[in-house]
């Protein structure tokens, strides 16, 4: 009988719990500005938590961009063994067939653990983004199933989600599509590096917590954090 996919994938470190991690990454034609301070962030977060003995083994990272189409550009892996991929920036904004694509792979990297006996922590999906989405728009039947996919998974346990809007990303948007107790944050211009150095080290945080266990993490908004909440 033919092994289910679940059943062949290898996961490092089995023996420890893991956290999902996936990066929902906007890669339209206006980011491509941002794209090498972006890479530069990438490879300061992998540095960063291999710092963390716990951390290294621990978390799960995984990069899906949005752009006219939707593409895994690094599946599930440990971050030993990943590597900062090639980005280009063109097209158009498909953020909500990312969005349900980034909750996709969380359920089934969850299946995997469950399959393989692995203990879990929450997974997060963290998007950034510049702009706002051109494949839903409100009142859609996308657009509703996005924010209800959000907002159940959210209140069910099943990730956190958390939305970043650089430059002049539609702040509102992301306000409605994020879930009702965490509104997106603005990135202060420039600030890809802080940005990263923190969610960094908000994996640490969890990753050195128990499971089920409420993790303060660092304020990101401020004078002397990444970012601003709009109030657009």
């Amino acid at each position: 009988m033919a092994k289910k996919l679940e059943e062949i994938i290898e996961i490092a470190n089995p023996q420890q719990p893991h956290v999902a991690t996936v990066l929902l990454i906007d890669t339209s034609g206006s980011m491509a500005a941002n794209i090498p301070q972006l890479k530069e962030g990438l490879a300061q977060f992998k540095e960063d938590v291999l710092k963390d003995d716990l951390a290294r083994k621990r978390v799960d990272l995984a990069i899906l961009s949005f752009d006219s189409d939707v593409q895994v550009i690094h599946d599930f892996s440990s971050i030993e063994e990943f590597a900062v991929p090639p980005f280009e920036a063109n097209g158009t904004t498909s953020m909500g067939s990312g969005i349900l694509k980034a909750i996709e792979l969380c359920e089934n990297r969850t299946n995997e653990y469950k399959t393989k006996n692995i203990s879990y922590y929450r997974p997060w999906i963290f998007l950034i983004t510049d702009g706002e989405p051109t494949d839903i728009s409100s009142g859609s039947i996308l657009w509703d199933k996005v924010l209800k996919s959000v907002h159940e998974g959210e209140e069910k346990n099943r990730f956190l989600f958390f939305a970043v809007g650089v430059d002049d990303a539609n702040m509102e948007i992301l306000s409605q599509i994020a879930p009702s107790n965490r509104k997106p944050i603005h990135m202060k211009e420039g600030h890809f590096k802080e940005m990263f150095l923190w969610l960094s080290r908000s994996q640490q945080k969890v990753s050195c917590s128990r499971i089920g266990e409420q993790v303060n993490l660092e304020n990101p908004v401020g004078e002397h954090g990444w970012g601003e909440i709009s109030t657009n």
